[in-house]
């Protein structure tokens, strides 16, 4: 499909409507509009709001297993539409094609694999002085606000979860990459009872209306972390609920058994990942001085190979930034690292605009330097030196956030040994970003709170209800996790 020609439109209340404005979306390989999407005003946002309010109650009184097979029905779709989907998001976000279909079928797997988890009934006690029981109810309303950088990967890490919990909800995709999130709104259109999903685009202005309005229950975000500290207070106005992933600054720490040439591709992977563009990317990578000059050769030749592109090419492996503001920061940060160390950058960049940069190592640089401590969120990577593992450790540690960590070594022991003493709410041992729907991801510190994936995330859309009995004044027919097995 071409999505030049086509009509892109929100969903609230299971209709596909116009905004009551429109903005540009930005084709961040060129730099230049390719497709015009709807942009909502504070009537339709509310008017969204309103909807999942209004549907919540019998959503939520459907069995799991009625919800179950619409979340099944909406994965099935998204698959029947991949080739469509990868592409609208090549074209909205920069990445290659072939990372785009990646992403389409990890959003499938990760909607497949919620919908088959149970959430059931916890006996406490059963006694004959007291029956106690633990309930998982849902919520009521979901604001799910996603990012650019995954804009339908992060979307499943939230709605599935959301709805099989009973939960309705109100999602917010990035202002920068609308599109994808809003064809999916038409295919959920098609599955859903009105008012279950409702989509709403906004040019990063009604944000503030929807984390702080009343008849939102809970607020699953994915973002920077200063955009998280208000929407935390947003919520705090009236208690919601909330879970917050955001900014990292993951350290890689390097033992002195590791092998370079071995470690290199993984290092890069983890790094140059869509751009550097992840919050769980590495971000700056400690080397002892018996290793360095090797690594840092065998991580400059690994680099050497990616291509940079417009992701519709299938050579390419590395797309540009993905919108100008991230471009300018990159390359700030880049020019400011160029008087503390040594940048090994370079390559062919396209001509003809767009957001592009060469994959860049800054080599000799130390902590305390604005590349090191802040988050760059692009294909830069500082190599920094050191000579005592313990301090390495603590300079790791000192940062204010604490997303992911990764130790690399041909030592498993001692890897763990240091994996242990990182703070960060995952740390992985010889590969970096590797993640599945079955495994949590939580942050510590300023990288956010609350958990997502696996059986805990599922939780946090929950409300937890303990009835508690008196068995002694009346008779029961049935036991309560009987009731919830009949219940699926």
């Amino acid at each position: 499909m071409n999505s030049q020609a086509s009509t892109f439109k929100m969903l609230i209340d299971g209709a596909l409507v116009d905004g009551d404005q429109t903005m540009a979306v930005i084709n961040p390989c060129t730099g230049r509009p390719f497709a015009s999407s709807p942009r909502a005003s504070l009537r339709q946002m509310e008017q969204a709001i309103e909807a999942a309010s209004r549907s919540f109650p019998a959503w939520s009184r459907r069995t799991m297993m009625a919800r179950r097979a619409l979340i099944l029905k909406i994965a099935d779709l998204i698959e029947e539409h991949c080739q469509e989907l990868a592409r609208l998001l090549t074209q909205e976000q920069g990445k290659p094609l072939r990372d785009a279909q990646t992403e389409v079928h990890g959003t499938v797997a990760f909607f497949r694999y919620v919908a088959q988890c149970r959430i059931e009934t916890q006996i406490l006690e059963e006694s004959t002085t007291r029956r106690a029981y633990l309930q998982r109810q849902a919520l009521g309303v979901v604001a799910v606000i996603t990012p650019w950088n995954f804009p339908l990967m992060l979307l499943a890490f939230k709605v599935p979860h959301a709805l099989l919990a009973g939960n309705t909800v109100v999602i917010k995709p990035a202002a920068s990459t609308p599109l994808s999130t809003l064809r999916l709104g038409e295919l959920i259109a098609k599955t859903l009872p009105a008012g279950v999903v409702n989509i709403v685009t906004d040019q990063n202005d009604l944000g503030d209306v929807l984390s702080s309005h009343p008849q939102v229950a809970k607020i699953s975000f994915t973002g920077s972390t200063t955009t998280g500290y208000q929407v935390m207070a947003n919520a705090a106005k009236s208690l919601k609920r909330l879970t917050l992933e955001l900014g990292g600054n993951d350290p890689g720490v390097v033992l002195d058994d590791a092998d370079p040439r071995q470690i290199a591709p993984g290092i890069v992977r983890a790094a140059f990942f869509n751009n550097g563009q992840a919050c769980i990317a590495l971000k700056r990578l400690y080397v002892p001085d018996s290793l360095y000059e090797d690594l840092s050769e065998a991580l400059w030749s690994e680099c050497q190979r990616l291509i940079l592109g417009d992701g519709l090419d299938p050579k390419t492996t590395q797309g540009p930034l993905q919108n100008e503001q991230q471009f300018q920061k990159v390359k700030a940060l880049l020019e400011d690292a160029q008087q503390h160390g040594r940048v090994l950058s370079g390559g062919p960049v396209p001509q003809g605009g767009g957001y592009f940069l060469p994959p860049a190592l800054v080599l000799d640089i130390e902590d305390g330097t604005r590349l090191v401590d802040e988050e760059q969120f692009g294909p830069v990577l500082p190599i920094i030196r050191y000579s005592d593992l313990a301090q390495a450790i603590t300079r790791a540690n000192n940062s204010p956030y604490g997303l992911g960590a990764s130790v690399w070594s041909s030592n498993l022991e001692r890897a763990r040994d240091v994996a242990e003493q990182l703070q960060a709410g995952t740390v992985w041992i010889n590969q970096h970003i590797d993640l599945g729907p079955h495994i949590p991801q939580c942050g510590s510190k300023q990288s956010g709170f609350g958990i997502e994936l696996g059986m805990e995330g599922l939780l946090e859309f929950t409300q937890a209800k303990v009835i508690n009995i008196n068995p002694g004044l009346g008779s029961e027919r049935q036991d309560p996790a009987q009731e919830s097995r009949n219940a699926e």
